[in-house]
């Protein structure tokens, strides 16, 4: 490879100006100049760093991968061609994935080791955030492939269901409720109960279901997150009901699961970016995360 200073200094001035035209007036020179020099880039790395679309450039995600080295490194070509090189295998490059907490416990786990057999070179941020913080990222374009638990897409954006479960109740291990194999409303009645969050849909839910049923609960705890339900419960704080991917990960002899006489559906998606270059290697964690969730929906059923 045998990357020159000119060919890094026009694709920096075409990334920073975002026009070959206006990079060409940066640069002092022509626009086919600029044209022909990005040309060159492309043939010596040997993968397009730009999507021509109606006669305008759209980087790729290789592209900015190599962006943030030449602007740390602009001086250090050396350092720059052993990136480029790197990207031409996907050891750099990194999918952005976004999730719910509940989900990058539960689900993204066992998708990521069947990810990572198939593509081991591959790099993979996971960010963790809450709704509806999640979703707004997603309609920024902010993330290669979200995780949510909402039917409906965000905006600039595509929904795909991956799994529709039941919620499930979680008791401490020795409780009485854990001899039945399935809890009615009724059975919670005067229970100590640890609840999720007030402003939790799920939470909501909940509460107007026994509402309706007109049976009282003790409301003593609630908490944020369907993993701190369980921990909580897990130490004999309350019985509670959450959402069957994390009450099956924190399964164990300290918490027992149980399956309700009523149905609260549990809802996952995956939401595709509209707007945002597709990552090379984005149909193939799509590809981890349906085969993941579709072994859970078996261990569910």
């Amino acid at each position: 490879m045998h990357l020159t200073h000119r060919q890094v200094e026009v694709f920096r001035a075409v990334m920073g100006t975002g026009h070959v035209t206006r990079a060409a007036e940066l640069l002092h020179t022509s626009q086919p100049t600029v044209s022909r020099e990005l040309a060159r880039l492309e043939q010596v790395l040997g993968y397009a760093l730009f999507d021509r679309v109606r006669g305008r450039l759209h980087p790729t995600p290789r592209a900015l991968a190599l962006l943030d080295e030449v602007t740390t490194s602009y001086v250090g070509l050396e350092r720059i061609a052993a990136t480029a090189e790197a990207l031409k295998h996907f050891a750099q490059g990194r999918l952005q994935l976004a999730s719910l907490p509940a989900l990058a416990h539960a689900l993204v786990p066992e998708a990521l080791a069947d990810f990572a057999a198939g593509q081991p070179q591959a790099r993979v941020s996971l960010e963790s955030l809450e709704s509806p913080l999640l979703e707004s990222a997603l309609a920024e374009q902010r993330y290669d492939l979200g995780l949510v638990e909402r039917r409906e897409a965000p905006a600039a954006c595509t929904l795909q269901t991956l799994l529709v479960a039941d919620e499930v109740a979680v008791l401490p291990a020795g409780h009485p409720l854990a001899a039945r194999a399935r809890l009615a409303p009724a059975d919670f009645a005067d229970q100590a109960f640890v609840s999720l969050a007030p402003t939790d849909p799920y939470r909501q839910q909940v509460d107007a279901l026994f509402a309706q049923a007109g049976i009282a609960r003790e409301l003593r705890l609630d908490t944020p997150s369907a993993v701190s339900v369980c921990a909580l419960v897990r130490q004999g704080l309350g019985v509670g009901i959450v959402n069957p991917l994390t009450a099956l990960a924190m399964a164990g002899p300290a918490l027992v699961v149980r399956p309700l006489a009523v149905s609260i559906p549990f809802h996952v998606a995956m939401v595709r970016p509209d707007w945002r270059a597709v990552h090379p290697l984005r149909a193939a964690l799509e590809a981890s995360l349906i085969a993941a969730a579709e072994r859970l929906q078996r261990r569910l059923a």
